[in-house]
């Protein structure tokens, strides 16, 4: 593992010097503990060089949500800062990485409020070949009606949630596993049924979060 800083934002890079593909993962915090754990679960389950890039995160509410919801968060700032995230890693963090590595694919990925990112930012531009988006915030209010509307333009689609996780008393967080169904319905209609997957975990929302990442990344670069 290198930890570096890339303009000024503290990146962790794991895997292979000669990759054949990037993995892009806005991180919080309080998954840092995890990381190694993830890059080593998937170095296990792919033979495909590859390099992940962790970037982390002041406040990750505040820099991923594509818009407010006050079920989420109450922070006046939450979801005026995630198009901000993006141009760091369209802008900054990409040149940066094909400057030492050359061109190279990028899957882009995350957990949670991350993983909501990525499906987010894929309809907002075509760089992302495709998408690790394990336990996504898809509850968020409005997600789907935006989501019929803005296709992802990435070729493949991984999805995952916790068989646990739409069983809960919040009556909000407990939307995630009707609307995650409704996303995945749309991914077949808009790309088609053998670019996108829906995979149910075992657990809650906390359980394995570095295996379920190192699951659906490993699924992205089996397509690329």
């Amino acid at each position: 593992m290198t930890e570096i800083l890339i303009s000024g934002r503290k990146c962790r890079l794991f895997g292979s010097d000669k990759p054949v593909c990037f993995l892009i993962q806005p991180s919080a915090r309080h998954e840092t503990p995890t990381l190694e754990e993830e890059a080593t679960k998937l170095a296990a389950l792919t033979t495909v060089p590859f390099l992940l890039v962790t970037v982390e995160l002041e406040d990750w509410i505040v820099e991923l949500m594509p818009w407010a919801d006050r079920n989420i968060s109450r922070d006046e700032e939450a979801g005026k800062h995630g198009q901000e995230t993006l141009e760091y890693i369209l802008q900054e963090l990409v040149p940066w990485l094909e400057q030492r590595y050359g061109s190279r694919p990028i899957v882009l990925g995350g957990y949670s409020l991350g993983a909501l990112f990525a499906l987010w930012a894929s309809a907002r531009t075509d760089r992302f070949r495709a998408l690790a988006a394990a336990s996504p915030s898809v509850w968020i209010k409005d997600w789907i009606p935006y989501a019929k509307k803005n296709v992802p333009q990435a070729s493949a689609v991984y999805l995952s949630l916790g068989e646990r996780e739409e069983h809960v008393k919040n009556q909000a967080i407990a939307r995630v596993g009707d609307c995650l169904r409704a996303q995945y319905e749309l991914l077949r209609e808009q790309l088609g049924e053998e670019r996108c997957t829906l995979v149910w975990e075992e657990g809650n929302h906390f359980a394995d979060n570095a295996g379920r990442l190192a699951r659906a990344f490993a699924w992205c670069l089996q397509r690329m």
